[in-house]
């Protein structure tokens, strides 16, 4: 069978990139190697036999960057059944000292809960949000084009988005001060800023949601996880995250999209230097007249998918380039979820239900933060305090469990490699079914430190280890974002400079997905920019074609001395 593109991975970028392609004409066909669609963007019944009717998402949750690009609207995604539930508040973090940090959607109420501890750090808490949103405001038109196409960032520049430049470049001693802000780390930042422990450490906790200790240097950008909360918001789909994968189906099939599942494509197909199509693993092929987009990240595509004699004809230097330039950290994470019979209490913090609908953050110190991320990159599990990322879903949508039930939802920083148990447990990292379940039971305990209701009111759990969702997803080492997101690896270096535009060295051969810019978490915008390129290209081809029968005509006539 032939179609115009074939697109590697049916996970929401994969679907985007499809959904643009088909818009513009082009016979598309998606290969995913589960049984459904969605990738790390799904919702699923993940124990049936003990928790009947309950619904989880076993990856992404909060979805914040999608809403600062254009996808859900150009794409009319509410036409496919999509239903965004904004949240407020948007976190909730309990202290040891019985003080909570309370962050409503509103700056303005968020600065009045931290008021009630420390007039100056709800000041100071408006300054850094301030400052953060027009960073966010001049970094989105960079979001969502790609990353080289520098006409393209400028379009997407309004007049509100220039302010927000030349508010934080205005000088020359400004815009120093701004490079050296974003060369320093989120605590540096944070501490220039605050005075009081129970508002930095969530602050650090949602930095180093980007993978890193919030020590890091050159990851102050870190500090905007809390600032986009504010705007443009934080949100889930109604019906769990897999609503936006399943209106995204609705949206490709309409449009004459072809997806099929339980498809493991076992390689790349190239000739004469292009990409043509797909091999699977049982044999069949699939050919691609203009291209073939992958929404793996760069070492499976090119190290695992591809023929070494493809990738070194193509470029001598990129198989070693993507085996050793591209280096992720031993940071992942272990994921619970549980069925609850009640919704947790936190008791000891003044418990509204309603505290619950955004995150809930278990941050009791910076120094517990900074432990939680850096003891991992050595193999450590850091058991001894635990810091963790909580929601309990049904708070916000009730239609993810049984009347009156809850969901928990756990996202724990560990190694992905153990120290010590190198070539024991799953795929040699030393993760066992037994240590990932004390890791749990450990997690939990702490949880219940706040919540006391919590391990009493857990119907059953589901535990998934970085090797598990290696298994599951294909991720490589449990990396969620394919591939580390420090400085060294986004925007234009994104997952190699020679990559970081989508196109490859091979011809009709393209990048999207989260390894891609401008990289993890729910957005779209690498799936809208690939497709944009690979458009781009396509009109640049037409147009070579175009000028070159111009040209023979002309040739023509003037040989055959033709009119």
């Amino acid at each position: 069978m032939e179609f115009d593109v074939v697109v590697i991975g049916a996970g929401h970028n994969g679907l985007i990139c499809a959904a643009y392609l088909l818009k513009a004409g082009y016979r598309v066909l998606l290969l995913e190697k589960r049984e459904f669609p969605g990738g790390g963007a799904t919702t699923e019944e993940l124990l049936p036999e003990d928790a009947p009717g309950f619904r989880f998402n076993p990856c992404a949750i909060d979805h914040i960057f999608i809403h600062l690009g254009p996808v859900v609207q150009e794409l009319e995604l509410h036409r496919y059944g999509l239903e965004y539930l904004f949240c407020d508040p948007v976190v909730f973090c309990p202290h040891p000292d019985g003080k909570y940090f309370l962050a409503h959607r509103s700056v303005e109420k968020t600065c009045a809960e931290i008021a009630r501890y420390s007039a100056r750090d709800a000041q100071k808490y408006a300054e850094f949000t301030d400052f953060w949103q027009r960073v966010i405001g001049m970094l989105t038109p960079v979001f969502n084009a790609p990353p080289k196409s520098i006409v393209n960032i400028l379009s997407n520049y309004d007049i509100g988005k220039i302010k927000d430049v030349f508010s934080l470049v205005g000088s020359p001693n400004k815009t120093l001060d701004l490079v050296r802000t974003m060369f320093t780390s989120p605590m540096d930042v944070i501490d220039e800023y605050f005075d009081s422990e129970f508002l930095k450490a969530p602050l650090a906790r949602l930095a180093a949601e980007l993978s890193t200790p919030p020590s890091q240097k050159n990851m102050a950008i870190g500090s905007i996880m809390m600032s986009l909360r504010h705007d443009p918001g934080m949100a889930r789909p109604r019906g769990g995250t897999g609503a936006l994968t399943e209106a995204l189906i609705r949206l490709v099939q309409s449009l004459g999209g072809t997806i099929l599942t339980d498809q493991q494509v076992k390689r790349i197909l190239v000739d004469d230097g292009r990409a043509v199509g797909v091999q699977l693993a049982n044999g069949q092929e699939y050919r691609a007249k203009q291209g073939v987009i992958s929404s793996l990240d760069a070492k499976r595509t090119f190290l695992h998918l591809m023929d070494e004699a493809d990738v070194k004809a193509a470029d001598a230097q990129l198989g070693d380039r993507l085996s050793r330039r591209i280096v992720n950290h031993n940071e992942a994470i272990l994921k619970i979820d549980c069925a609850l019979s009640e919704a947790p209490r936190f008791e000891h913090h003044n418990h509204q239900d309603e505290y619950l609908i955004g995150s809930v953050l278990i941050a009791d110190s910076v120094n517990q933060v900074e432990v939680a991320h850096t003891d991992p990159n050595v193999g450590k599990i850091p058991l001894e305090d635990p810091s963790m990322y909580v929601v309990v879903p049904t708070m916000l949508d009730p239609s993810m469990a049984p009347p009156g039930k809850h969901t928990l939802w756990i996202e724990y920083f560990v190694p992905y490699e153990i120290a010590g148990a190198a070539g024991t447990g799953i795929k040699g990292t030393g993760w066992t079914e037994e240590l990932k379940n004390q890791v749990a039971d450990r997690v939990l305990d702490k949880l219940a430190e706040y919540a006391p209701n919590v391990k009493s009111s857990i119907i059953a759990r589901h535990i998934e280890s970085p090797p598990d969702l290696e298994e599951r997803l294909g991720m490589l080492k449990g990396n969620y974002y394919h591939l580390d997101m420090t400085f060294d690896q986004m925007m234009f270096f994104r997952p190699l400079p020679e990559l970081a535009n989508y196109a490859t060295p091979i011809s009709g051969l393209f990048l999207t997905g989260a390894g891609t810019h401008p990289g993890g978490s729910v957005s779209g915008m690498p799936g809208r920019n690939c497709a944009r390129v690979f458009l781009q290209h396509q009109r640049s081809i037409t147009k070579t074609l175009a000028n070159a029968g111009t040209s023979l005509k002309l040739t023509a006539k003037s040989v055959f001395n033709l009119p």
